[in-house]
């Protein structure tokens, strides 16, 4: 774990005001960051305990009501927690309402957001737009052209290079766009949208401290639709708690300063578990007969998965020890790709909970250094099913007593090991590979 130190230091009754208010926004999202104590809770400046009747502040108007009454109250809601007025006013005023998220000033339901492709593409196509042979060029050029700078953030917090640059890769192009959107604005959207409201309103008491503090500059706060930002699109927390100040220069600069930013990536993937010199996954084969059941979820020592049967796709032996633990991981069931992953993994999806994200971010880094993959061919030939089609299986899955979960149209873990008991039931093949097949097997067991 890395050591993280702030300038300025905590004062107890501003700590407990705020972390009363963070608890109330959703303190599990906070312990997802892997934040350290010092960055949950920081010194924010100014009196506490002030009536509420005290706390209003006048802003002009956003054109949007629900706008205009959730930032009164949001203010008021900043005030009381000790933020500074006048970095409150930075903050908020001058909101206004973004069809993304708002549709039109009027106020009707937002139309505007999409699905995130990492959950509503196939992955091979996925996977076909994120891992491209540019990226790979490029990312391998500048691994080359910053050798200097890669092997002393390397050093420092023991991040692989090629890690470190994926990230970069696949958050901003390697810093070629990094958002034009305002943060401020975006979360504050996002927060009178009203479906990540606790999460936009913590991201935003973050940034009101990083200004407050002086750790950024307001005009400097671009990011990307959903309030990410710089080079490797930091939401406020992740920077609160992880941005580093790597050349030394005063300033945590993640916005136009490239080192700073991989710098800090690097110590959110350290402080998140990264171990170095460990692979994130192995392509694998498995012998005839192998139980597909086993997939997913279910980690076991590499002993074990030898013993199975398990080998590398590339006919090389396994350079993780027998003791190891690994997950058997089927992205596109029994006949696409199969990996054994291991813990670098899942320190990739703390950047992005999707595992088709994460898998991206695996072949990126395995890319710049010239081992390219997968080599088992995506099965294309099976397809996919669409979003009302998998809320159609997740239903069914559901109604016959196997456990998918939330029917949101997203064919997650849960939904993989539901499918994964239904064709264990009928004895069919145990993949949990959603097909229009298996949908039109389960939706006729339901009746």
């Amino acid at each position: 774990m890395i050591e993280i130190s702030h300038p300025h230091p905590l004062r107890r009754l501003q700590a407990a005001g705020l972390a009363s208010l963070w608890m109330g926004l959703g303190l599990a999202g906070l312990a997802a960051l892997s934040a350290p104590a010092s960055a949950r809770v920081p010194d924010v400046g100014g009196p506490l305990g002030t009536p509420a009747a005290e706390l209003s502040l006048v802003f002009e108007s956003s054109g949007h009501e629900a706008m205009d009454a959730w930032r009164s109250d949001f203010a008021a809601t900043a005030l009381r927690q000790g933020v500074a007025e006048e970095t409150v006013r930075a903050v908020l005023s001058d909101i206004s309402p973004l069809s993304l998220y708002l549709g039109d000033p009027g106020g009707e339901t937002a139309t505007g957001i999409a699905d995130q492709a990492e959950f509503a593409k196939p992955i091979w196509d996925y996977i076909e737009t994120a891992v491209t042979e540019s990226r790979l060029q490029r990312g391998a050029q500048k691994l080359g052209d910053m050798r200097d700078t890669f092997e002393a953030i390397e050093a420092a917090y023991g991040v692989d290079r090629q890690a470190v640059a994926a990230i970069w890769a696949m958050e901003t192009n390697l810093g070629s766009y990094i958002g034009s959107f305002d943060a401020a604005n975006t979360l504050a959207n996002m927060a009178v949208e009203g479906r990540r409201r606790a999460f936009a309103e913590r991201e935003l008491l973050a940034l009101m401290v990083l200004v407050g503090r002086g750790d950024v500059v307001r005009e400097q706060l671009l990011s990307g639709w959903a309030g990410a930002m710089g080079h490797t699109q930091f939401m406020p927390t992740t920077f609160l708690a992880h941005a580093v100040d790597f050349d030394g220069n005063g300033r945590k600069d993640v916005w136009d300063n490239a080192i700073d930013a991989l710098a800090s990536a690097a110590n959110y993937m350290a402080a998140s578990g990264y171990q170095r010199g460990q692979p994130w996954g192995v392509e694998v084969s498995a012998p005839p007969g192998f139980d597909w059941a086993l997939a997913d979820g279910q980690d076991r020592r590499m002993s074990t998965w030898i013993g199975m049967g398990l080998t590398p796709m590339t006919g090389a032996p396994f350079d993780v020890g027998e003791g190891v633990y690994a997950e058997l991981w089927l992205p596109a069931g029994a006949q696409g790709p199969k990996y054994l992953l291991f813990p670098n993994f899942n320190v990739f999806k703390t950047y992005n909970r999707s595992d088709s994200y994460a898998l991206a971010i695996g072949l990126l880094a395995d890319g710049m250094v010239g081992e390219t993959g997968p080599i088992t061919a995506w099965p294309r030939e099976l397809g996919t099913l669409n979003t009302q089609q998998i809320m159609d299986l997740q239903a069914g899955l559901n109604q016959l007593g196997f456990p998918a979960g939330p029917v949101d149209g997203i064919a997650g873990r849960g939904t993989k090991a539901a499918l994964r008991q239904f064709q264990v039931a009928f004895g069919l093949l145990p993949d949990g590979y959603p097909t229009a097949a298996i949908l039109d097997y389960v939706l006729a067991a339901a009746g």
